[in-house]
């Protein structure tokens, strides 16, 4: 394994914070329905993308290690 326990555990706690965090924020502000819309939307964006920034990272970094190894 990569990673530890510990480790993974933080990791997910810290996403779910966050998600929680977001959601009381839109939960409790003040304003329209379209505008919390624009910022839920935002948000959901901004996940997706870390996720397949996270992806495209580690991805490379794996070619590089397997093509280094077969030189």
């Amino acid at each position: 394994m990569r990673n530890t326990g510990a480790f993974t555990f933080l990791a997910w706690g810290g996403f779910v914070i966050a998600v929680l965090a977001e959601y009381i924020g839109l939960s409790t502000l003040e304003e329209p329905l379209y505008v919390k819309g624009y910022y839920a939307i935002a948000g959901a964006f901004l996940i997706v993308s870390c996720f397949v920034l996270q992806k495209t990272i580690r991805d490379n970094e794996e070619d590089n290690y397997h093509t280094n190894a077969d030189a």
